[in-house]
């Protein structure tokens, strides 16, 4: 079974009925919604259509809300494009026509730029594909000398080399965004361009304050963001590795030692993670994956990522479905070369818990981890314990039993746990356990007479009761 976890971007070419039945049973666990483009309209018969596809297929699929963000983009040219060449004069100027740009000059959207840049700073443009050093900054005029040169078109976003851009995490419309995913029940919502902890709990407490259930997931692509990282991480459910801001920011140098760096402390701390952008890029028009792309996404999964995302490639790419066929192949073969080490691990063996869910967990894993268990059947209300077990590495399966479908769609995203849909009737643990076998003997997943390891809070529907942990073989019914 796979244990890292796929989200595909949705849009154009794949958000029909028949293109999500392709994509789900492909291998796609999590969907991805930009709230960049669309409407609202679009946005919840997106959310219905998922939700309705997946009960069809038999499948928990989670839904990520990617809130815009305040990002800084260039207007329009009146050509719709310019060329511009290394040591050429040009001027970014917010009083501009915004759909008068020249090849001298163009329009911003964001006003306050001129208070963030000061000469001598670096400007990169279209994802560092242009770059231009501040020559002197005059009322609302950039004034810039051309260093890397090449083809600009409209609406390009605009990056500070080393960060320091001014603009809050949360706009007015990410405001607006964040209460109606609440009103849809969305699972995930992922916040951009944070800077701080402070910016995940204003997320939140909006979210909440609208009703919402949802989780943040904070999205790293600030330099900033890098410098709070761990307070970021501890405020947040999740977070995104954002590559493509991150690396204009910080430079493409470092970035794949970022990119260990946040998968490390992300799992250390017990929160979700994500590797995102141009993960397998060329396969927009491309049939297959390039080798780099091969080993970019077995690196990731391999650093211990819970998922891989893929973004143009599922949401206008020509060949969504076998994108997401390419990359859960990759997936499988990185987690088999890790499979292939020990299980042994001494994980946290010098720590105190916090919990007794907590400590079970703990212990569930090192005792799956040093005995011959095929697999760890969990109980549970908020998916918390399961969560704690998959910060673990381990080639054992995790099956996560709820009756709260809102769980199981939030558990899709968690590397190595699988959701499955039960509702406790019995007040004693031996018909709860025999029933949850013969769910997992349907399945194929396990056989009787097999090791397993069984937890279980000794109160039903209390959200971090885990306090029950045996160790028995498998029985039917």
């Amino acid at each position: 079974m796979r244990r890292t976890k796929i989200i595909a971007t949705l849009g154009p070419a794949s958000e029909s009925p028949e293109q999500l039945e392709k994509l789900f049973k492909a291998g796609v666990d999590v969907v991805r919604l930009n709230f960049s483009h669309g409407t609202w309209d679009d946005h919840q018969r997106q959310i219905d259509r998922v939700h309705a596809v997946a009960k069809r297929c038999g499948r928990h699929i989670g839904i990520i809300g990617d809130l815009q963000g305040p990002k800084i983009r260039i207007n329009r040219f009146r050509d719709g494009y310019v060329r511009l060449t290394e040591g050429q004069s040009f001027a970014l100027d917010s009083a501009l026509d915004p759909e008068a740009g020249t090849i001298d000059e163009v329009g911003v959207a964001y006003e306050q730029l001129v208070r963030d840049v000061a000469a001598g700073d670096v400007l990169l443009l279209d994802d560092g594909q242009i770059a231009m050093v501040v020559e002197s900054v005059s009322g609302t005029r950039i004034n810039c000398r051309v260093t890397v040169g090449g083809t600009l078109s409209d609406k390009k976003g605009i990056n500070r080399q080393g960060g320091g851009m001014s603009a809050p995490a949360l706009s007015d419309k990410d405001l607006d965004d964040l209460r109606r995913a609440a009103a849809a029940g969305v699972d995930w919502i992922a916040v951009s361009f944070v800077r701080d902890a402070d910016d995940i709990h204003r997320a939140r407490q909006v979210l909440e304050d609208a009703g919402g259930t949802g989780h943040i997931i904070a999205k790293i692509e600030r330099a900033e963001a890098m410098g709070n990282l761990e307070a970021i991480i501890d405020a947040s459910d999740g977070v995104m590795v954002a590559r493509g801001d991150l690396g204009v920011e910080m430079g493409f140098a470092g970035l794949a030692g970022m990119q260990k760096t946040i998968i490390k402390l992300a799992r250390r701390r017990h929160t979700v993670c994500i590797t995102a952008t141009q993960m397998m890029e060329s396969m927009i028009h491309s049939q297959l994956p390039t080798r780099a792309e091969v080993s970019d996404v077995a690196n990731a999964v391999m650093d211990g990522t819970d998922a891989v995302m893929l973004s143009a490639e599922t949401a206008v790419g020509e060949y969504p479905v076998k994108a997401v066929a390419a990359m859960a192949e990759v997936c499988i073969g990185a987690e088999t070369y890790h499979q292939s080490a020990s299980r042994m691990s001494r994980h946290r063996m010098d720590d105190r818990f916090g919990a007794v869910d907590e400590a079970i967990a703990m212990s569930v894993m090192y005792a799956a981890n040093h005995l011959d268990v095929e697999a760890i059947i969990a109980l549970t209300e908020s998916g918390t314990t399961a969560l704690w077990m998959s910060r673990i590495r381990s080639d054992i399966p995790i099956f996560a039993f709820t009756n709260h479908e809102s769980t199981r769609r939030r558990i899709s995203l968690y590397r190595g746990v699988y959701p499955v849909a039960y509702e406790n009737v019995h007040e004693h643990t031996e018909p709860i356990f025999r029933d949850v076998c013969q769910l997992l003997i349907d399945q194929h997943h396990v056989q009787p007479g097999d090791l397993v390891i069984f937890t279980k809070g000794s109160r039903r529907g209390l959200t971090g009761g885990t306090n029950e942990m045996r160790i028995l073989p498998v029985t039917g019914l």
